[in-house]
């Protein structure tokens, strides 16, 4: 009889109501969640609509862009059209295509090398090395642009070209550089040595060894210069202004711009079409990308 009443009989059944702790707790972790997604969707927004705005007003007539309306009627889809029959349209896509992907694979081609040399390489001055290609990360383009530019127009007589922003990048660039060597050093010296014992030279271990492994570091790499170079504005301005044949098309995105007038809706459309090459490459490749980024940072 005392076992009986020695029970925790004022307890509540299985399926009775909870105790105003359990119901407090539950409500906290409600609104908390509430918070979180609600600061998510706010940032979401954020970023999605000023995007939305711009492909609803490539959808509009000239008429009705950058006024109260908010939603094209009709939605006029020749505007697109009449983006790519603008003149030099489709050459400033091949200019811009060449600068990209030529600079890209010379970018990352150049760097490797010199990344794993920093990396795995142990010889006297490497930290100094090191040193210089932090100090060129932190130098300003726009210090050097005068000496460069007369090296390249007048020396070289290459100005209306994009050979200027190409052939630099066949000579590595500072911040791939950093990036592939920080990604390398996650990379355990006991494969290397393994392959060396297996009678492979130091470009063998690069090619066999090194670049399988280091697929996401170079594609964050391949990534970063791409995107730099589709966007880039400055260098084509400096370069390539003086011939349209030469033009890129964040450059060429300009001459949407009239003297009296400007035609909102298809500068909106031709922005529309710079950007959808960039958000596809990105959304394809974005577990490389965060993958690559992420792990530049484990081993110092």
């Amino acid at each position: 009889m005392a076992q009986v009443l020695d029970t925790p009989a004022a307890a509540a059944p299985a399926g009775g109501p909870a105790s105003p702790a359990r119901r407090t707790a539950r409500r906290k972790a409600l609104l908390h969640w509430i918070a979180v997604h609600s600061l998510g969707v706010a940032a979401a927004l954020f970023f999605v609509l000023p995007f939305v705005f711009l492909v609803l007003t490539s959808l509009m007539s000239d008429q009705q862009a950058l006024t109260r309306d908010l939603w094209p009627h009709p939605f006029e889809w020749a505007n697109y059209k009449k983006v790519f029959d603008t003149p030099g349209f489709l050459t400033w896509w091949r200019n811009t295509l060449l600068y990209a992907g030529l600079g890209t694979v010379l970018t990352v081609v150049s760097s490797l090398p010199v990344a794993y040399a920093l990396a795995k390489f142990r010889f006297r001055g490497r930290h100094l090395s090191l040193m210089l290609v932090i100090s060129m990360m932190m130098l300003p383009p726009q210090v050097v642009v005068i000496p460069m530019y007369l090296f390249w127009a007048k020396q070289l007589d290459l100005s209306g070209t994009l050979w200027p922003l190409i052939i630099p990048m066949a000579f590595g660039d500072a911040f791939s550089i950093f990036l592939l060597r920080q990604f390398l050093l996650t990379i355990p010296d006991e494969y290397l040595d393994a392959a060396k014992v297996d009678g492979c030279g130091e470009l063998r271990a690069l090619l066999r060894v090194v670049v399988p492994m280091a697929k996401p570091g170079i594609a964050a790499v391949a990534l970063f210069q791409f995107f730099y170079a589709w966007n880039d504005y400055f260098g084509p301005q400096i370069y390539a202004s003086e011939n349209p044949g030469a033009w890129t098309l964040s450059y060429g995105l300009e001459s949407f711009k009239g003297a009296h007038h400007t035609d909102w809706n298809l500068t909106m459309a031709a922005t529309v079409l710079v950007m959808a090459p960039v958000i596809v490459v990105f959304f394809f490749a974005q577990k490389a990308f965060v993958e690559g980024v992420t792990l530049t940072g484990v081993k110092g």
